[in-house]
């Protein structure tokens, strides 16, 4: 084999940080280094079969796909091929040597100091290759690209020391050559019966053939002998096209975290084939836990596409909704032309029917659990809701169709527990209403105990009206597209005048109108002395305890809206709140029988309600200053 242009490189310093992570500390798991490389070499296959739609050439007469391990005890080596897609020079340098799109940065972030853990995230970022370094002092990658001649094969050599050499070399067959020169402590796996065990654990689902030699007993030698057949290992057919009956929940789970790169089983999963109009088969998984990057909109989900079981693309975000980018799975279809683009996909029918189907299984799913009889279920949607509560709420403003399943399966606190936790839904809510109620109260803050020690509660809490307590970011968005629920509208206690209805009892109606007449003059002094902080001053009967509070008028953003958007530099309209006064506050009323100090009073009683709501006063200094002269006088 004849070999030119040998070439040193060096790592990129955090690909070196990583090596030096795979060789010294993450050994608690060495099995996954096996996992690794042959999902990458069926990934090959997947790219090849893909590419080969429109070069049907690079198939080279070989077209029966498969991967090869072999062990070799004689040269302390686990060898893995395949005749995939292969790699050039530039791109055996770029996806071994420098960070690419390899996640590393992420990885390190993500770092518990749980080796198990630890090295469970290994495939979620993409630094796969590099666990062969667990077992290995030296890894060997010869390559040929599919498509390039003989002689434009190239050599990749490394001791995981901080450098690389690369060289051109001649290559008969297509595809992917990985030799791991196996560490001595590390010769129990350089026994064919453990490596068949372990792809069989983990790469059972892979849908080409992972083959290797076979083996037989010797009564001559007294040893196992190799024999120059192969033999597949691994059931190679795709797991998803398979009869439910004949696959295990455990065969379910290792197929989830092969494609997922999770570490944990799954929450739940639905495997079904869909037939009529369009043909094809959806596994849908729900996690249990969220990944990394939930929060970034902009990222893809984690559905593979495959065409007639012929892998098309990752990620495919037109198979699901945004607020459903948590989901992973396969969709199968049998419709789509193999071609299919990302701008196909956005004009497709069939793709629009998947995705409707496809989202409709998952909140099913969700409503399953989470209104299950099962106390297990139930506390595995309590799992899901605390991971992915906040992203399934974008769904109320982005999927119309689906508002009616989505309000279902909304969770919030609510003021008559002492517990932040968010386990109340809105049927809950509705089957525990006073009678005569005929309303969905809530209060919007920025922490649950800002919302739970909120004076506008007060009435609720002493009238025993539960009321759900909304602090999420997200929620003041949310109830933008969430208006009503049973036919009773959501609303906010902190919003226009409050009106009780039927709760309100005939003597409390008596009081209101006589506080009305008694303390007109007091509204009319503060309404001139706070004009350019509020919008109007009038009586309360929704505090018990407190002296003043703030409300938003019935059509205006609320408080805590408008300072939010400030707070994400967004433009917010300039309105002004109404302060409401409790007459029956003792406070209040030594106000409103005295003229001394009178402004002071009044401007503190407004910043006091604005504290209590959770804003920030505009002049802190003179709020102190004032205080201060009221309390020594």
């Amino acid at each position: 084999m004849s070999t030119q242009n040998k070439e040193t490189l060096d790592f990129q310093a955090e690909i070196q940080q990583l090596l030096k992570l795979m060789i010294h500390s993450l050994y608690s798991n060495k099995e996954i280094f096996l996992r690794e490389l042959i999902s990458n070499a069926s990934d090959a296959a997947d790219k090849l079969r893909f590419e080969a739609i429109n070069h049907p050439n690079w198939y080279e007469d070989d077209s029966d796909l498969s991967i090869q391990v072999a062990v070799d005890q004689s040269k302390n080596t686990i060898t893995i091929s395949d005749n995939g897609i292969g790699m050039s020079r530039e791109e055996i340098i770029t996806n071994l040597g420098t960070i690419a799109k390899s996640g590393t940065k992420e990885f390190f972030s993500k770092l518990s100091g749980d080796q198990q853990k630890d090295a469970s995230l290994i495939g979620q970022f993409g630094v796969g290759f590099y666990s062969g370094f667990i077992v290995a002092d030296s890894i060997s990658v010869e390559s040929r690209k599919a498509g390039l001649t003989k002689e434009q094969a190239v050599r990749w050599e490394s001791a995981g020391d901080g450098a690389f050499t690369v060289e051109q070399v001649s290559k008969d067959r297509r595809g992917t050559t990985i030799t791991l020169h196996i560490k001595p402590e590390e010769s129990e796996l350089l026994n064919s019966w453990k490596i068949k065990s372990i792809i069989r654990k983990y790469s059972d689902h892979i849908s080409i053939p992972i083959q290797m030699f076979k083996e037989e007993w010797s009564e001559e030698s007294k040893s196992q002998v190799i024999k120059d057949e192969l033999e597949t290992i691994n059931e190679a057919n795709a797991l998803w096209t398979r009869n439910k009956n004949d696959i295990s929940e455990d065969q379910y789970h290792e197929f989830y975290k092969n494609i997922s790169n999770d570490f944990e089983n799954p929450l739940s999963y639905s495997h079904n084939r869909v037939e009529g109009r369009s043909e094809f088969t959806q596994l849908l998984y729900i996690p249990k836990k969220a990944p990394f990057d939930l929060w970034d909109r902009s990222k893809r989900s984690g559905i593979k596409l495959y065409v007639k079981r012929v892998f098309i693309m990752d990620d495919s975000e037109q198979l699901l909704p945004t607020y459903l980018r948590f989901i992973s799975g396969i969709i199968d279809s049998a419709d789509l032309p193999l071609n299919v683009s990302r701008e196909i996909l956005q004009e497709s029918k069939d793709v629009k029917f998947i995705r409707e189907s496809s989202t409709k299984r998952v909140l099913s799913q969700l409503e399953d659990l989470s209104s299950s009889v099962e106390e297990a279920k139930r506390a595995d949607y309590q799992l899901f809701w605390n991971a992915f509560g906040q992203v399934l709420k974008e769904g109320l403003g982005e999927d119309h169709a689906n508002v009616d399943k989505l309000s279902k399966l909304l969770r919030f606190a609510n003021s008559t527990q002492n517990s932040d936790i968010q386990n109340v839904s809105l049927s809950d809510y509705v089957s525990r209403m006073k009678e005569g109620q005929d309303k969905i109260y809530f209060v919007t803050a920025d922490s649950y105990l800002a919302a739970k020690n909120s004076p506008h509660l007060e009435i609720f809490n002493k009238k025993g009206i539960e009321v759900l307590l909304l602090t999420d970011r997200i929620d003041e968005w949310m109830l933008s597209f969430l208006t009503t629920y049973d036919n009773k509208p959501l609303t906010s206690v902190a919003k226009g005048d409050l009106d009780l209805g039927s709760l309100t009892d005939v003597s409390e109606k008596e009081e209101q109108k006589e506080a009305e007449k008694e303390f007109v003059d007091l509204l009319d002094r503060m309404k001139k002395v706070l004009s350019e902080k509020a919008k109007d001053v009038r009586l309360t009967f929704r505090l018990t305890d407190s002296p003043a509070c703030l409300v938003a008028d019935e059509n205006e953003l609320s408080g805590n809206l408008l300072r939010m958007l400030k707070a994400a530099g967004q433009p917010a309209p300039d309105s002004k709140p109404i302060l409401e006064i409790n007459t029956s506050h003792p406070l209040v009323k030594k106000v409103h029988s005295t003229s001394v100090d009178f402004e002071e009073w009044a401007h503190t009683l407004f910043d006091q309600a604005l504290i209590a709501e959770g804003g920030q006063l505009s002049d802190p200094g003179s709020f102190v200053k004032r205080l201060n002269h009221l309390l020594l006088n």
